[in-house]
């Protein structure tokens, strides 16, 4: 509890008991030199910075103080993160806590050693679902570059075949060219005959993953819950056509605007355009 909440709470007690301030100030844990200071004013630029706080938590009400300070330097605030963390609690905003699902398990095997070292190299895909307002449901195929992060594609359509998903990759293939490999689930869900064929047709190797090990689909296991945590559980879609474009909107957004600590808070947009930029072959 933070020294003004604390002066309210003695006050309230006095108010409501008609206890001496000696008495409320022990109930509740604050000095009683602490209860008579004068608080400092509220400079104009800390009005404005506890603004943009409230503001942004309505925007990202799933994004922490950790976040917002890295946000608010990138929007070009001149904080650190003790002064964040100070206002966010003074302005008593946080995180809803989400119960934490049961761990799974399984018998699979680490794949670390199969871990990109450029973009291109290993596409994730994994399917996610959800529902309409009407209770019928929605099937995304979510398809990522492990190595920038980026989402490259969110199919969202009532069912997804073996022919849905061979169409997404040929145009993501088009756009971005074949990737080395393709990690997915090998499960009966995923058709995963129908991809195995298209990374032989395009000499792609695939990578399956074990029943029940999604950790072996680390990349992708996260952006499923990015998306289910920051959209999926807080937006009820209508229709269809409004979870396409919706979902897409916060795809194209997750590109350009979430930075990543694994990429020195570059978003994936930034990060791929400064590997870009770096390794791009030399002008003789």
């Amino acid at each position: 509890m933070t020294p003004n909440r604390k002066r309210s709470a003695v006050a309230a007690l006095r108010e409501r008991f008609g206890v001496s301030e000696r008495r409320a100030c022990t109930v509740v844990g604050i000095h009683r030199s602490t209860m008579r200071l004068t608080p400092a004013p509220v400079t104009t630029e800390e009005a404005e910075l506890r603004a943009w706080l409230r503001k942004f938590s309505t925007d990202r009400p799933r994004w922490g103080w950790r976040r917002a300070a890295k946000m608010a330097r990138r929007a070009g605030w001149q904080v650190n993160n003790k002064r964040i963390r100070r206002l966010w609690r003074a302005e008593g905003l946080r995180v809803p806590q989400r119960r934490r699902k049961k761990r799974l398990t399984g018998i699979g095997v680490a794949v670390g050693a199969m871990s990109p070292i450029r973009p291109n190299v290993i596409w994730a895909m994994d399917f996610q679902f959800d529902t309409t307002a009407d209770g019928r449901t929605i099937k995304m195929l979510n398809v990522i570059d492990e190595f920038t992060r980026q989402a490259l594609a969110i199919e969202v359509d009532r069912a997804i075949n073996a022919d849905g998903v061979v169409d997404v990759l040929d145009r993501l293939a088009l756009t971005h060219g074949a990737p080395r490999y393709v990690r997915f689930d090998n499960g009966p869900e995923f058709v995963a005959h129908a991809v195995s064929d298209w990374c032989r047709f395009n000499s792609a190797g695939s990578l399956f993953i074990d029943p029940g090990s999604p950790w072996q689909n680390a990349f992708i296991e996260s952006f499923n819950g990015r998306l289910r945590d920051e959209l999926l559980n807080s937006w009820r879609f209508d229709s269809l056509r409004e979870a396409r474009v919706i979902i897409e909107d916060w795809r194209i957004d997750y590109n350009a605007n979430r930075p990543h600590s694994a990429h020195g808070e570059l978003t994936p947009t930034e990060f791929a355009l400064q590997w870009a930029t770096t390794h791009q072959p030399q002008v003789a």
